[in-house]
């Protein structure tokens, strides 16, 4: 189910606007595509950035009195990447196909941790194809059974029905392997020690003065 987001238009362009309603807890943003006219919007801050932490793609957009799925297509941050400046949303059908990025979630314990294994993550999402009405938040894959060698691969995530994984098949999305242990230093060898520089007697053996 889409979150819904209330927006209203705006006519006013420029930085110094954008700055004042950021400012005002709001976020300006466009809406765009199916041959439509671009539509300038300002959205609550709070809204956004709640759809932004829980992975959300598909919104419905309240505007007018008329709603609209879209789906956030950018979100421009600021330096510090932590304030949201922008959003670019694009309209869709709900059972058009789309091309996604989603992230990868990893559940569970490996039975490999009881040897000594460490689960690694090597890739935190991956591109697929789906409906838009089947498009999820996240892929979750359980890696209880995953053992000391394992590998999980593009190809063993579950995808929802009618999906298709865009990236290739055989890409490592985690493994479990033993970390290998620092190496002790040699017994018997000894440390360098440091020259150790006294002061310079006189090569005639007389006053130093």
């Amino acid at each position: 189910m889409a979150a819904v987001l209330k927006a209203t238009k705006r006519d006013d362009r420029g930085s110094r606007k954008a700055t004042y309603l950021r400012r005002a807890g709001k976020v300006p943003g466009v809406i765009y595509g199916h041959q439509l006219a671009t539509t300038a919007v300002t959205l609550d801050m709070m809204d956004v950035a709640s759809a932004l932490k829980h992975h959300e793609r598909l919104l419905e957009i309240q505007l007018e009195g008329q709603s609209e799925n879209v789906l956030i297509k950018d979100v421009q941050y600021d330096t510090f990447g932590e304030k949201i400046l922008h959003i670019d949303l694009t309209r869709v059908n709900l059972d058009e196909v789309v091309e996604v990025t989603v992230p990868v979630v990893l559940r569970g314990v490996p039975a490999g941790a009881v040897e000594g294994g460490v689960l690694q993550q090597l890739q935190a999402e991956v591109t697929i194809s789906v409906t838009v009405r089947d498009l999820p938040d996240d892929i979750r894959v359980s890696v209880a059974e995953m053992k000391v060698g394992d590998r999980l691969l593009a190809k063993d995530l579950p995808l929802p029905a009618g999906a298709k994984m865009l990236d290739d098949a055989e890409e490592i999305i985690a493994t479990v392997s033993v970390v290998a242990e620092e190496t002790e230093k040699p017994a018997g060898e000894e440390l360098t020690q440091p020259e150790v520089i006294t002061e310079r007697k006189p090569a005639d053996g007389g006053d130093t003065k």
